[in-house]
This record gives C-alpha cells, structure tokens and sequence, in this order.
C-alpha cells in the first residue's frame, strides 16, 4: 500500500512522494484504494493476506481511521492470516508518534521508523525534520505499541569516519530493536544531492572509505546479534522483515496506490502491475477505470529468472538452484558459478547457492557474473 505524500522532500530520496500545500483528501483515497484493492483481487484471483506494508512517502501522515479502513478493504479482499505481518512506515517525529496507539488499534503490529541518523548537524544535512532526541522518544513509544519495531540509518555519509560511524551503529543497537535497516548513501539521479555532486559541493566517501564502512556495519551487527539476513537488513532470529522476504524470495504481492509495482500472477501467467505515479492523475484514473495500472507487463519465464536471481542473491541465504532453471529452462552454467566460487565471493551447498561477505560489497558484478 503507497501512501505517496511527505511533508518535504529529502535531498537524497528518488522515492515517488509529493509534497502538498493542503492535506490531501483522505476519504476520497479510500474510496479508491477500496476500487483498486477490488481490482487487483479480480485480477488476481482469492488468496490469504500474509503481510501488509504501508509505504511511501510517508504513512504516517495518514489518520489510524484511514488505515483501518484500508486493512478493513484489504480483508474483504483478500482475508488477512491471523498472524499477518502489518507493517507501518513512519517518521519519528512527536506528532506522528502520537498516532501510534491509534495504528495499533487499526491493526498495524510492526512499525518501521526513518531515523536515518543519530546526529543533529546530520540529520539536517539529510533534509529530515526530527532531531536526535525527538526520533529516541518516538522508538521508546513504537516499543511500547507495537510488538515489533524496526529503524533506518543511512551510512557513507560526506565526510564520516569508520569511528563516528561505530558509535552512532552501537547506539542504536542500544536502543533494543530487533531490526535496523542500515543503507549506504548512494546519489540518485533527479535528486537535490546529485545536482548538489554533479556540482562538486557534495563528496561522499570513495569506494575504499565506503567499504571500511561497510566492515565496521556487518562486524558490529553480526557481534551484537543482528547479522545481515540481507545486504541492508539486519535482525535477531526470527525477526526478519516477512513481507521484504516476500520480494526477495520472489513471491507474488498486489502493489497498491500511487507509484507502486506489483508481482500478481492470473493463473499460471506472472504480471508485473505498474500503477500511475503522480497521485491526483491516479486518482482519477482509479475513479474513472477502477484501477490505476499504467503498465501490465506478462513476464517470460527468462524475466522471472532474472528477477528472481536479482532479488534472492541479495539474501544471506541465497536461492534455490532448481526453481531458478525452472523458471529460466536452463541450470546456470557451472563454470560461471566455479569462477566465483574460487574468488571467494559464492558457496555453492547442495541445490543452494549463496553469496559470500566477500561477494556481498561487488553484487552487482556477481549477478551479472551468474546472468550473463
């Protein structure tokens, strides 16, 4: 479900969020995500809802009666598992923080909050509107109302030190959540921070300082009990994000709202849904059409195969060989996976096939390694 609103825009983000002057009108998106949720289930046919995530944007600009609604829409649909994964993006601020009990009461049960840096002269580098001090009191509450809790940061950032980075990871290690997502600053493009690069007036660590970086990240989270289950994500056993394992384990999932792609299949047939991003123009499309899809595209077996090695080799536990040469008609020739395998960077274990810590920090030149 995207939610694709902000009240700022980050220098950073090539998300698809807006910013609007006057809030949106909440009912009226109800309505058609009520539309399109019933459209996404005649496509794609009856099935349980194992996990919901509430994405944006920003989520929790959205009221808890808007939230329910949407979940009420959502089980009439697709009926939600009684140990469903709900999950709520949010910003740390005290005023969102003050709806949590009533997401909790809508039957949000993981919220995951966009801390992005415990530091104030950083945090406003990054455009956020929090400070250190208002995103600790906003996870003390998120602890207190929900059974799972998950924060972001940003890392490889101007200027950052391996040492500064340490203290800033342990102390939100300290903080006891179960989960962090810990991402490298990267510049994308039609960003404030690429024009900013492309300038000169913004330097981010080269690869080596990125990569001393990246060593500090996985030797602290694996020491404290939070390894990588995949390249960003970090948890204690059993606390795995469920829904993100859904992507990356290639599952299929309604993508919902402005801006968001999904993974349904009709029968046999795999389709990747593309909705219209800029939200009023999806609006009236929903209200005019029933839906918002702007691109349906029917995925050969050779796409899924790709996808699937894409999004699975991102995870600790890699993928199944058999089902990737079921989807692509062929087993992934055995001297590519030699190759790496004698450069440390993959471990073949049976029909598994797994990235190595060496591999993780070059993956893209892995997978184009293994596709190719």
């Amino acid at each position: 479900m995207h939610w694709p609103f902000c009240l700022a825009k980050c220098p950073y983000c090539d998300f698809n969020s807006h910013v609007r002057h006057s809030p949106p009108d909440q009912a009226r998106f109800v309505a058609a995500f009520r539309r399109e949720i019933a459209h996404m289930r005649a496509f794609g046919g009856p099935a349980r809802a194992e996990t919901v995530f509430f994405g944006g944007g920003t989520p929790s600009l959205m009221a808890p009666e808007t939230v329910a609604a949407i979940l009420d829409a959502i089980n009439e649909a697709w009926p939600i598992a009684p140990d469903a994964e709900i999950t709520l993006e949010a910003n740390p601020t005290s005023v969102e923080a003050e709806r949590f009990r009533g997401y909790r009461a809508a039957g949000v049960n993981r919220v995951s909050l966009g801390v992005q840096a415990l530091n104030d002269t950083e945090l406003k580098a990054l455009g956020r509107m929090h400070s250190v001090d208002e995103a600790l009191a906003a996870v003390a509450v998120a602890r207190g109302a929900f059974e799972r809790v998950s924060f972001d940061l940003i890392y490889a950032r101007p200027n950052q030190k391996p040492e500064d980075w340490a203290r800033e990871l342990k102390r939100a290690i300290a903080e006891g959540c179960e989960h962090l997502s810990l991402y490298q600053l990267t510049i994308e493009p039609g960003t404030a921070f690429e024009r900013l690069y492309s300038a000169g007036k913004l330097i981010i660590p080269d690869d080596d300082h990125a990569r001393a970086l990246w060593d500090v990240t996985q030797e602290i989270t694996a020491a404290s009990g939070l390894p990588a289950y995949e390249i960003s994500n970090h948890a204690r056993p059993g606390a795995e994000a469920r829904h993100n394992l859904v992507y990356w384990r290639y599952g299929t999932y309604a993508g919902i709202g402005p801006g968001a792609h999904g993974r349904l299949k009709a029968g046999d047939i795999r389709h990747a849904t593309f909705t219209e991003r800029q939200p009023e123009r999806w609006l009236e499309k929903v209200e005019a059409d029933g839906h918002g899809i702007v691109s349906d595209e029917t995925l050969e077996a050779e796409e899924q195969a790709d996808e699937m090695l894409l999004m699975g080799l991102r995870l600790a536990e890699g993928i199944d060989l058999a089902r990737h040469a079921r989807f692509a008609g062929r087993e992934i020739a055995a001297e590519r996976i030699t190759a790496l395998e004698d450069e440390g960077l993959v471990v073949r274990t049976g029909n598994r096939l797994r990235v190595l810590p060496a591999g993780f920090p070059v993956l893209n030149a892995v997978i184009r390694a293994l596709a190719g």
